[in-house]
């Protein structure tokens, strides 16, 4: 797939704490936002905004957003793989946090990944993320809108 005109908005959204933070920036900028998530999900009825309802299943979802999401698009996702997959596309991928995913963090994302999966395989407990707060809000949206500026160059 190529590149569009314009940056497009991806929302791994069945758990996304981020959406209207999404929706005000993509509103600012002018952005198409496609909300894609295994079940209905409320969204402003506004053309840019697209809600997209895949089949339940284990990385459907994630499938839906990683065959489309290309150089110049922004990804909001928690989901790593999903990342990685997206960054290989050439697209970039944001945690609701504002942390972004880059090349060079990825592997070891993966890595962390894989180590609390066995951990918890063999039934050791592990911490979940830290709660999400306004200091989240606020640094997704500055680094959502600095996304946005990168993506804008990618695509002249």
């Amino acid at each position: 797939m190529t590149a569009s005109a314009s940056p497009r908005l991806f929302i791994d959204a069945d758990a996304c704490p981020v959406k209207d933070e999404v929706y005000r920036v993509a509103a600012r900028y002018g952005l198409h936002v496609f909300v894609v998530s295994n079940s209905w999900i409320n969204t402003p009825r506004e053309k840019w905004i697209e809600q997209v309802v895949v089949d339940a299943g284990p990385d459907i979802a994630d499938d839906w957003i990683a065959e489309r999401a290309v150089a110049g698009d922004i990804v909001i996702t928690a989901d790593i793989p999903l990342a990685d997959r997206c960054l290989k596309a050439g697209a970039q991928a944001l945690k609701a946090n504002g942390q972004p995913f880059t090349p060079d963090s990825i592997g070891s994302a993966l890595a962390g990944r894989m180590v609390g999966e066995h951990l918890r395989s063999m039934g050791v407990a592990t911490s979940g993320p830290p709660p999400f707060g306004p200091r989240d809000r606020s640094a997704f949206l500055q680094a959502l809108d600095q996304a946005v500026v990168r993506a804008k160059k990618v695509l002249g």
